[in-house]
């Protein structure tokens, strides 16, 4: 494990502030003026906005500097290199936990839940493949099975035999094949959803028998808004490197992809992102997708996981836990019919992006869990 420090070259810094000066942008459709009408995408007057804070307010300088106050390490596994963010708890007694994240995301989602867990927790954040600084990728082939299998090793060379997961989004998917293949090593689950999980019934579970007409109409809509949601991760999927190309040479265009998606996948559907999540906190994570050229690589994750032909993994013998943000009535009825999860939690605020959103709510419901099994 060696001890890494973020420095981004001043040059690179230039570069960005000088993309973001000469962007060609769109002609102004009339009648597109409302900045918070996602209905076709990101508003180009709402675009606009955050470009010129990025180029001309955002100070990268002091968000690295609050980045390099967590302790971090990289290390090389099976060929590729991590980076860590490894937070050890002053409690000798303290319980390891991996925080899994996902996409649009990067270790910088976990800032502001971190301190709130260091009293109970040893706390550890990998960077999948391809994201911020485990990055450039290695080469093909890092997809859910893989990516877990690096992440246990590196549980190893910390020194944790046992330890407990949490994911959201792709996170959950590592959090869940970590519970199915290391049992005797994952201590328990907790996995963070929102209402949109049930836009995957029928994509990646059943649906349940006995739903009467209304709850079928009411899912049916959710389907309908997932599906419509569903343009970015198609792309990914199968054409990673047609997208790669405009997210790695246009700032523009990257804060473009990320950004919308704080739009669509919150709870606070009234607001725009940087109302719903703190601005410099998005930028921050937009900046590390643009300097790492991860907006190319992490599209590639989702690539190799579409085509690896792996099921979806849910340990039943390992400690689960679910907490549900922007909860929707049917998501248990849907997710878990039988009852079979231990730990249950629904709240109505936050959404797809618990730890920036709501990050009181998913540390208390995470000491909650992880305390009723110890």
């Amino acid at each position: 494990m060696t001890p890494y420090r973020i420095d981004i070259p001043q040059a690179a810094l230039d570069d960005l502030h000088d993309r973001l000066t000469r962007t060609r942008w769109p002609f102004a459709v009339p009648g597109r003026d409302d900045r918070n009408d996602f209905s076709r995408g990101i508003p180009l007057i709402y675009l606009r906005e955050l470009a010129g804070y990025w180029r001309d307010e955002f100070d990268w300088r002091a968000q690295e500097q609050a980045l390099n106050a967590l302790p971090q390490f990289t290390t090389v596994v099976d060929g590729q290199t991590f980076h860590v963010v490894h937070v050890r708890s002053g409690n000798p007694a303290a319980t390891p936990l991996m925080l899994n994240h996902g996409w649009p995301s990067s270790f910088v989602d976990y800032l502001r839940l971190i301190p709130l867990l260091t009293d109970e927790f040893h706390v550890i954040v990998p960077s999948l493949p391809g994201f911020a600084f485990s990055t450039p990728l290695s080469g093909t082939g890092w997809e859910l099975s893989r990516t877990s299998d690096a992440f246990a090793e590196i549980m190893t060379r910390l020194g944790y035999d046992r330890f407990a997961v949490h994911g959201t989004d792709v996170g959950s998917g590592i959090a869940g094949r970590l519970a199915t293949t290391c049992p005797d090593r994952v201590i328990g689950m907790h996995i963070g959803v929102d209402r949109a999980v049930l836009g995957l019934v029928g994509v990646k579970f059943p649906p349940p028998e006995g739903l009467t007409e209304a709850e079928m109409a009411q899912l049916d809509a959710i389907r309908a808004d997932y599906a419509a949601e569903r343009g970015y991760l198609e792309m990914q999927d199968h054409r990673p490197d047609t997208i790669a190309a405009a997210l790695t040479d246009s700032p523009v265009g990257q804060l473009a992809w990320i950004a919308e998606k704080f739009k669509t996948r919150t709870g606070a559907a009234y607001r725009t992102p940087d109302e719903t999540v703190d601005r410099d906190q998005l930028l921050t994570n937009i900046s590390l997708y643009w300097f790492t050229r991860s907006g190319a690589s992490s599209a590639q994750f989702y690539y190799e996981s579409a085509h690896s032909g792996l099921a979806l993994a849910m340990a039943a013998g390992v400690p689960t836990g679910w907490a549900v943000f922007d909860a929707h009535p049917l998501t248990r009825r849907v997710m878990d019919p039988a009852g079979a999860i231990g730990h249950w939690s629904e709240f109505a605020d936050g959404g797809h992006y618990p730890a920036m959103e709501t990050p009181d709510l998913l540390a208390g419901d995470l000491r909650t869990f992880f305390r009723s099994i110890r």
